[in-house]
């Protein structure tokens, strides 16, 4: 059986949203496992996150997708920790060849959302990890999914507490994509 992880800080509970939608999507592949797991402020002492449990967990995953919501146009300081712990694992490149995908939330309809998932990104190669953006371009053989137009992975744009509900269908969609690919990859 495949396993997924899904790694995000959620700061109002917007991102919280997309990770859900994001497992969603995985669960409807029986095939695939989820490991969910909320980065949270105990986890991080001295301004270093130490949890090496979950380190372990995710050795055994054959996807990681990442979640933070857009801070001054980055990652949250909590999820920079996280971030910045994994260079031990990069040393030794312990994430070769593991599937990447990544989500994110900001208040403005263009808050440099995309800056974030270019962050993601960066840290997924430097792993050596595949990325896994979206491909459906909203309006075009619309799936009613991308609403942003963002295809490095989901963008959703936060007004108030509640998830867009088409921000939710991209989050679910690209847990399902990465789903597809992992179980494709490992045949």
């Amino acid at each position: 059986m495949a396993r997924i992880a899904v790694v995000y800080f959620s700061q109002t509970g917007m991102t919280n949203q997309l990770a859900k939608a994001v497992i969603s999507g995985i669960n409807d592949n029986k095939n695939v496992s989820v490991l969910e797991y909320q980065i949270v402020g105990k986890d991080i002492k001295e301004g270093r996150f130490v949890n090496p449990t979950l380190f372990d967990a995710l050795q055994t995953c054959d996807a990681i997708i990442m979640g933070s919501p857009t801070y001054m146009g980055s990652v949250s300081a909590q999820f920079k920790a996280f971030a910045d712990a994994t260079s031990e694992l990069w040393s030794k490149q312990q994430w070769a060849d593991k599937v990447a995908a990544g989500f994110t939330s900001g208040s403005g309809l263009n808050g440099d959302q995309s800056t974030t998932l270019q962050y993601l990104i960066t840290l997924a190669c430097q792993h050596g990890m595949y990325w896994v953006g979206l491909d459906a371009a909203h309006g075009f053989k619309d799936h009613g999914v991308n609403r942003l137009g963002c295809q490095l992975g989901v963008v959703a744009q936060a007004d108030g507490t509640v998830a867009n509900e088409m921000d939710i269908a991209s989050a679910r969609y690209l847990g399902g994509r990465v789903s597809k690919l992992v179980m494709r990859l490992s045949k």
